[in-house]
């Protein structure tokens, strides 16, 4: 759960695929050691893993919409082309799935 303007909101959890454009690996990795992730405040990072080639990022983070996702990759598109999936977890489509319909 994340905090906006004094209420609680259910945070959501996103599967974000990072497509690096060709060639911007390097000018990637510079903007991240010098400026960081630069995530707005109800954007939390969870985990990611990068391909060997350096094409393509998978990253897990939560959110409580994709509107905030938006502010976060606006910072990145001239280096990355973004594709959004909202996901959950294994445990929660199994609770989801065991509700009678």
């Amino acid at each position: 759960m994340t905090r906006r303007n004094g209420t609680v909101c259910e945070a959501m959890l996103f599967m974000v695929i990072e497509h690096i454009r060709q060639g911007c690996a390097p000018e990637l990795y510079r903007r991240f050691r010098e400026q960081g992730r630069m995530t707005p405040a109800d954007v939390t990072y969870v985990t990611s893993w990068v391909d060997v080639e350096f094409r393509r990022c998978f990253q897990v983070m939560e959110a409580a919409n994709d509107d905030a996702l938006r502010q976060w990759t606006a910072h990145w598109e001239d280096l990355v082309e973004f594709e959004i999936v909202p996901v959950r977890t294994s445990a929660d489509a199994a609770a989801v799935m065991s509700s009678p319909l």
